[in-house]
Parts: C-alpha cells; structure tokens; sequence
C-alpha cells in the first residue's frame, strides 16, 4: 500500500489515496496508548481497514470533513467493521440521512479526543455549510491541519464562483488558518499533496481578486 508517513514523538500520520476523485484518507494513531482517529472514511474500505491495521491501534472515532458523496462511500462499512463513533461538523445530520450512520455534530473549537491525542475542530463555511477542518498540534511540532475541501495547495475550495460562498470561506480560512497558525503549519488536503501554509501565504491577495 503507498502512503505518506509522519512520524513524531506522539503521533503516526498516515495517509493514502482512494477511488477515481483520488481522495486522501488519514489514519492517526498515537504512539502511546494505540488510539485512533479516521479523517475522512472517502472510499475503498478494505484498503482503509489495511491503512489502520498497519498503524497497529484500534479504531475509536471517524471524522468526516464534510458532507460531499466522494468523502462518505466508505464510511458505513468502516463504521460497522470497526465498531467506531461517526462525526461531523454541522453537515453531521446530512452524513447520518445519506449514509445511515449515527453521527454526532462537531461545533467550531471542540475538542475530539482519540486515546491520548486531542484535535481541534475548526468550521471552514462555504464549500458546504456545514465543512470543517481538524488541527493536531504537539509541542516542538509543527501543526498539522487536516482541511478537507476547504484550503488546497493554490487555493481555496470550490464555492462554484458564488461570491458570497467564496467570501465567507476566504474570510474562515485567513481568519481561523493563515492568522493562527504558523508558517511551518501542514495542510494536509482532501485531494492531492501536502503543502504548508508558508508556502500558500504570499498568494492570498491573489485567491481574494480572482474570487476562487
């Protein structure tokens, strides 16, 4: 199985890509007590489950960024394989209607506690209503901030050139992102590679004129 590996004192970061929308998939395991955290159940469910077992822990919680088809395929049958709770951001009623998962709503600045790891939610409005990103911060580390469709390499999410989709999610990812956390910050995506928000910083004047 190809997949990116950070490894830190605390954590192991894991991810790969799943399905023809080349969706990433992100496993959390923490380096004490074997606890996980799925980001984002995209597809392809026996690969999911093989990404896990090689972190070596056991599944507590899935996250879901948002509430698009390509990031919900294989959430039910990860779910009822591994017996793990199923959250979301305010798209959470959405996700339990589609998927026939019971799923619990994350609201801006909780906290989701997997074992001994503790991410933070932060709401990322206007590529769905309801999108949230989740950061990961550990001392001596940088944060690594998982962004679902929200804040891509070059860009943020598609708001489908709606002005007032696309402000208020600039206004999210400057406001709750950019003026927060650090250039060595990761960006970890819902589609694509990686990339850190010292080297998006110096084309937001650039995203705001275009209105995409």
């Amino acid at each position: 199985m190809s997949t990116t590996v950070l490894e830190t004192p605390a954590v192991l970061i894991e991810r790969i890509s799943v399905s023809e929308q080349d969706n990433n998939v992100y496993a959390l395991t923490s380096r004490a007590d074997g606890g996980q955290l799925l980001i984002d159940a995209a597809d392809e469910a026996d690969r999911i489950i093989e990404l896990l077992g090689e972190g070596g822990g056991h599944l507590a919680t899935v996250v879901t960024t948002h509430s698009h088809w390509d990031h919900v395929r294989a959430l039910a049958e990860v779910v009822r394989r591994t017996g793990a709770r199923s959250l979301a951001g305010p798209d959470a009623a959405q996700i339990a209607a589609d998927c026939g998962v019971p799923t619990g709503e994350l609201a801006d600045g909780d906290i989701v506690g997997v074992g001994s790891l503790s991410l933070k939610v932060v709401t990322l409005v206007g590529h769905t209503p309801g999108s949230i990103a989740l950061v990961y911060e550990e001392a001596g580390q940088p944060a690594q901030l998982f962004t679902g469709d929200s804040l891509f390499p070059g860009g943020v999410g598609n708001t489908w050139r709606d002005p007032a989709r696309f402000a208020s999610l600039f206004g999210d990812v400057v406001a709750k992102i950019f003026q927060v956390y650090d250039d060595d910050a990761v960006v970890w995506p819902g589609h694509g590679r990686p990339t850190t928000l010292g080297a998006e910083r110096g084309s937001l004047g650039e995203w705001e004129r275009r209105g995409w």
